[in-house]
C-alpha cells in the first residue's frame, strides 16, 4: 500500500520511526516532511500535504504526525474525501478502518512512544474498511454531509462558510 507521511517538528522523530515501521511492513511510504528539526514550521502544512495525496489518489493511506495529534486531525478533515481521527489507542486504529473508512491516521508525537506507534500504526495500516450494510448507510451519511458542506452553505444559519461563527 502507498502511504504518505508527514508531520511537524513537535512530531519529527516519531514521523521518521513511523515511516521506517511501515517500510519495514511492506509498505511504499512518500515522507513530505519536516525532513528537520524547525520550530518554526507549522503542522497544517504537512498535514494538508498528507490529506492531498490521500484525497487524490496518489496514496491510499495517510498517517500524520504532530504533537498532540489534533491539529493534524483537524486540518486534514477539512480536504474533502478525507477521513482523518487521532488515535492513541490499537482498538480506535483498526475500528476507524472497518467501520468508519478511516484514511488517515494522526499521532501525537509529545503523547505516545515508538512501541505503542508501532501498534497502532499496524493495526491503522491492515484493517480494511467492512463495505456492508450499517456501515455503508453511515459512511454515505458522512460522505452526504461533506458534499452538503462543500456547497458552501451552512445549513443551521444561512450563510456562506466564512460567517458561519458569531461575531463576538
Amino acid at each position: 500500500m502507498r502511504i504518505a507521511i508527514g508531520g511537524d517538528h513537535a512530531g519529527l522523530e516519531l514521523k521518521g520511526a513511523m515511516a521506517e515501521y511501515a517500510v519495514s511492513l511492506g509498505h511504499a511510504v512518500h515522507d513530505v516532511g519536516a525532513h528537520s528539526y524547525d520550530t518554526q514550521d507549522d503542522y497544517p502544512d504537512f498535514a494538508a500535504a498528507v490529506a492531498d495525496e490521500v484525497a487524490s489518489g496518489q496514496a491510499e493511506r495517510g498517517i500524520i504526525v504532530c504533537g498532540s495529534g489534533v491539529g493534524a486531525s483537524v486540518t486534514a478533515n477539512k480536504v474533502p474525501g478525507v477521513r482523518a481521527a487521532m488515535c492513541h489507542d490499537t482498538y480506535s486504529a483498526h475500528q476507524g478502518v472497518e467501520h468508519d473508512d478511516m484514511n488517515v491516521l494522526c499521532l501525537g508525537g509529545r503523547i505516545i512512544g515508538i512501541a505503542l506507534a508501532e501498534e497502532i500504526v499496524r493495526g491503522f495500516l491492515s484493517a480494511t474498511f467492512r463495505d456492508e450494510g450499517k456501515y455503508r448507510r453511515r459512511l454515505d451519511k458522512v460522505i452526504a454531509i461533506e458534499q452538503r458542506s462543500l456547497g458552501g452553505k451552512n445549513e443551521r444559519r444561512g450563510q456562506g462558510r466564512k460567517a458561519a461563527r458569531p461575531a463576538r
